[in-house]
């Protein structure tokens, strides 16, 4: 469970009545690609021949160039979840990373999913007792790929989800 039970306005689109707008959406889904292409290589080291998490982080980004609908980005991030459903550890964590930025075309906050699933991850790929610090790390390297224009959004973000996101945010 990665989405508060309110919707934070924040992340809902102005279409539909939140304050998100359409670029800021972009960047978020932007984000969560390279958040879930940052760990991609747990899951691929395991089940190379699998395109489902790889196609889920495309189709985010061809989502945000308007090459596909929102409708196939979702899809392709429930394709890259089956993907992750009989896998443990960091490969199970990296597919869930991708699943969560294909849907970000969908429901923006699940931006935030994209992450915490990498920074899960890197945690489980680590050795023996530095699980800790690779968490660290990751978080780290993702709050350095934010985009000025939504830093404080999803920093924000992290503060009020953390504790439903396994609290892989705290530094």
């Amino acid at each position: 469970m990665i989405l508060p039970k309110v919707r934070d306005p924040r992340f809902v689109t102005i279409r539909r009545g939140g304050t998100l707008t359409d670029s800021d959406h972009h960047l978020l889904a932007l984000w969560a690609a390279s958040c879930a292409e940052h760990v991609l290589p747990f899951f691929a080291s395991v089940h190379p021949e699998d395109p489902r998490p790889r196609r889920a982080i495309e189709h985010a980004r061809a989502w945000v160039r308007g090459e596909v609908k929102m409708m196939q980005a979702r899809a392709a991030g429930g394709h890259a979840m089956g993907a992750a459903r009989d896998l443990r550890g960091a490969a199970r964590y990296a597919a869930y990373a991708a699943g969560q930025t294909g849907v970000v075309a969908h429901v923006a906050a699940h931006e935030l999913g994209a992450a915490a699933y990498a920074i899960k991850a890197a945690r489980a790929a680590a050795p023996k007792g530095e699980g800790g610090a690779a968490g660290r790390l990751e978080c780290q390297w993702q709050r350095d790929q934010l985009p000025t224009r939504i830093r404080e959004l999803v920093l924000d973000d992290q503060r009020l989800r953390n504790d439903i996101c396994w609290s892989v945010f705290d530094r």
